[in-house]
């Protein structure tokens, strides 16, 4: 009985929790792709003009200073084919960040950007412990390889836990968001980040475009 009894309380809780949520989608108008069709789900990074940008187009989009304290998490952005994996990684400040090598060759992984400047050194495919970096300073790294010129990765470090990637072409949704007044803003690129502000009431989906 009191095995069920709670169980029932921690139903309701959850249903509480989930009806303070709420939910925002909608598009961002994403620039052309700027060459040929890239494989699916296979992003580049390109620079024009000094501009950096994922290609295909793709936008994060997330709610400035919308924060939940949590444990830190980790992620991982792999080398694979002689290309970072994903391309464009997300990640809220005090994420710890692995850089696994899946290749059959060395990868020398390092970034000169103020957000975070490192250095992994030379290291063999499965490398153990993995290579790893914590971003504690928000902002944009850029990801290069001292062995492969080509390559390129961008991390954005973001002062928020509520966030998203679009898919190709500009869609999102952002769910799980606690009821308030924010600003959203989305991503595009190193010089872009469109923004727009948001009322959500509880339990609520809100639709936001970014034309």
């Amino acid at each position: 009985m009191r095995a069920a009894l709670a169980i029932l309380t921690a139903s309701v809780a959850i249903a509480r929790v989930t009806c303070a949520q709420a939910t925002i989608e909608g598009r961002v108008e994403l620039p052309k792709t700027r060459s040929a069709p890239v494989m699916a789900k296979r992003y580049d990074i390109v620079t024009r003009g000094g501009v950096l940008a994922t290609n295909p187009p793709a936008a994060v989009v997330y709610l400035e200073g919308a924060s939940t304290h949590s444990a830190p998490s980790v992620k991982q952005v792999a080398q694979r084919d002689l290309a970072f994996d994903p391309a464009l990684l997300a990640v809220q400040v005090g994420t710890k960040v692995e850089f696994p090598n899946f290749d059959d060759t060395y990868h020398n992984i390092f970034s000169y950007s103020p957000t975070k400047r490192f250095d992994l050194g030379r290291y063999r495919k499965d490398e153990k412990p993995v290579p790893a970096v914590v971003f504690d300073k928000p902002g944009l790294v850029t990801l290069r390889c001292d062995i492969h010129e080509h390559m390129r990765g961008l991390i954005l470090v973001l002062n928020s836990s509520h966030f998203t990637t679009s898919d190709p072409d500009g869609h999102y949704r952002l769910a799980g968001v606690p009821a308030g007044h924010y600003t959203l803003k989305a991503w595009i690129d190193s010089s872009t980040t469109r923004e727009h502000p948001v009322d959500l009431a509880k339990g609520a989906t809100a639709h936001v475009d970014f034309p």
